[in-house]
């Protein structure tokens, strides 16, 4: 569905280099590495809000760059960190964006546009929120409005960059769940990059280890969570062990 050929990016200094990624349709991938490792540029570079400066990426066999923002849109849905929106609308007006890419030039939303929004709001516990300001809204409340709107989208690619950053642990597991059955009932191709390591390996089917401008080491939770990887890469002395419950991976630091 996605492939990443030999890309590389700069601002003043290097910050991606030769990068070559797969990422298979209807996976749960998820993008870790300590800050400044290149995860946010990666992500970035996916969803066209940077160019890159060798290289290329192919989405459903076109190139990137051919591919208008509209039909980009009907493509993949993004949600990127920063939850700042400058005008004043609504949680529903948000949510309803998303099915812009669906909706004629000189139309209005549907009843089914309507529904969509709603589930989404719904899934996201922000139906209560719908007739509030989005400026008036928490961090957090902020984040799952964003979440809701891309699920609105409805495209088979959805990129999220730390989705989870500022919920509460509660609101941290509804959205990952709700992100997990849209990835296992409509074989959604998730790409998140993501922090917490265990959640990442609760949830994931790839990982994607990023550390100095590169891929350190890809694949299943088991094969990139290791303890001289681990050490490597973040400095830390862990146990790692398995989860009663789910037998995925669980790691303990010292």
């Amino acid at each position: 569905m996605i492939e990443i050929n030999n890309m590389s990016f700069s601002f003043e200094q290097e910050v991606l280099r030769n990068i070559n990624i797969k990422f298979e349709s209807g996976k749960f991938y998820t993008i870790l590495g300590p800050n400044g490792s290149g995860k946010t540029t990666l992500l970035r570079l996916l969803a066209k809000s940077l160019h890159s400066d060798k290289g290329k990426i192919i989405i459903n066999e076109k190139e990137l760059t051919q591919i208008k923002p509209r039909m980009l849109a009907k493509e993949m849905a993004v949600v990127l960190q920063s939850t700042e929106i400058e005008f004043d609308f609504s949680v529903q007006d948000i949510v309803l964006m998303g099915r812009m890419p669906h909706i004629s030039r000189f139309s209005s939303e549907s009843e089914k546009d309507m529904e969509i929004a709603m589930k989404a709001m719904k899934a996201t516990n922000t139906w209560e929120l719908r007739d509030k300001s989005i400026n008036t809204l928490s961090g957090g409340e902020r984040q799952r409005v964003v979440v809701a709107r891309a699920i609105a989208q409805e495209t088979g690619i959805i990129l999220l960059d730390e989705p989870i950053s500022h919920l509460d642990i509660h609101h941290q597991i509804e959205i990952m769940d709700q992100l997990k059955q849209l990835n296992l009932n409509k074989k959604i191709t998730i790409i998140a990059v993501l922090h917490d390591l265990n959640i990442a390996a609760a949830y994931c089917d790839h990982m994607i280890l990023m550390y100095d401008c590169g891929v350190y080491k890809e694949g299943i939770p088991e094969e990139v969570l290791t303890k001289d990887i681990l050490k490597q890469v973040y400095g830390l002395e862990v146990y790692i062990t398995k989860n009663p419950r789910t037998a995925k991976t669980f790691i303990m630091l010292f």
